[in-house]
């Protein structure tokens, strides 16, 4: 009997002398094929991140070609969920900021009116030109690529004087914003480190529950919440064995912090407020997931299963052999 099995007992109340495999049967025997299954589910495949990767050096070369006469593959950062190795399958979109000469930003900057704006606008009508077939729109901040496969939105973005990035905000009246998405990089590597893998893995569970169950929160916000939530457990660093648990207190830890918000990792002093609209479905999960703890306890390995699919979808699996 492993020492995970037994720290876990020893969570529930029972002291080390007394557990035996006579006295006590073998709890949990489903919890970590279950979550290891999800996890394979999530993965992306190599045909899709293949595909992703062609798109995006179609897209980055354009625009060197364009801005640099230069036709390569340079001068930009993968972000979001591809930059930090969260995304999940089927991915929708990838995230690269394309960082233009710092020329093109005093050009855009002396406009009167909308200078962001015109800016996207302007690396629209690029994009355009070299894929004229495919639908091609601003969007807030970024310029967004529809290939049929899979959507690349283009954040146009400058070196800022400091450190990271210059980019577009286009809300109220439009603004130039800096953001550092390789220091965020960064600050997931050294928490995953910390956590044995844990905060990635976590994180792209939860973009499934945002996913299945249609909750109004930012993947970003998933990101922090996980990340405060796994140190506070005892358990977050710990195995598969006990994601069932580990799962369970992340949403507890969510609900309390709804309507609540964080400064932007990173050393950019911009709060983030959270909100609470998707309050109720953590909730909701919370309560399911209690539930789905105490069958994967008792090994009722359908009804566990039957609880971890209204929270997951049927990515989780209902049975495990």
């Amino acid at each position: 009997m492993g020492d995970g099995y037994i720290s876990r007992m020893n969570g529930l109340g029972f002291a080390p002398s007394l557990i035996s495999n006579s006295a006590e049967p073998l709890r949990w025997f489903y919890v970590t094929r279950r979550f290891k299954a999800l996890q394979a589910n999530l993965a992306l495949p190599p045909a899709a991140i293949e595909d992703a990767n062609t798109k995006a050096r179609g897209v980055i070369k354009s625009l060197n070609r364009f801005f640099r006469d230069e036709s390569i593959v340079g001068h930009y950062v993968v972000a979001g969920s591809w930059g930090k190795t969260t995304a999940i399958h089927p991915s929708t979109d990838i995230d690269l900021c394309f960082i233009l000469p710092v020329e093109v930003y005093h050009r855009f900057n002396a406009y009167s009116g909308h200078k962001q704006s015109q800016l996207l606008n302007h690396v629209k009508d690029v994009l355009t030109t070299t894929y004229p077939q495919t639908a091609i729109r601003q969007d807030g901040q970024v310029v967004v690529v529809g290939f049929n496969s899979i959507t690349v939105e283009v954040v146009p973005s400058f070196l800022a004087a400091d450190r990271g990035l210059i980019t577009c905000d286009t809300n109220n009246g439009g603004r130039w914003k800096q953001v550092d998405p390789l220091a965020e990089i960064g600050i997931l590597d050294q928490s995953d480190n910390t956590l044995r893998g844990n905060h990635r893995k976590l994180v792209r569970i939860f973009k499934q529950w945002k996913r299945h169950c249609n909750v109004p929160i930012k993947s970003f916000h998933l990101e922090q919440l996980i990340g405060e939530a796994l140190p506070r457990m005892s358990w977050g660093s710990h195995d598969e064995f006990w994601f069932d648990w580990i799962v369970r207190d992340v949403f507890a830890h969510m609900t309390a912090r709804a309507g609540g918000g964080f400064f932007m990792p990173g050393g950019i002093n911009e709060w983030i407020d959270l909100g609470d609209a998707w309050k109720s479905k953590a909730e909701t999960a919370h309560q399911g997931a209690l539930k789905a703890c105490e069958y994967e306890r008792e090994n009722l390995n359908l009804l566990a299963g039957s609880e971890w699919q209204k929270i997951f979808g049927t990515v989780i699996p209902e049975m495990v052999i």
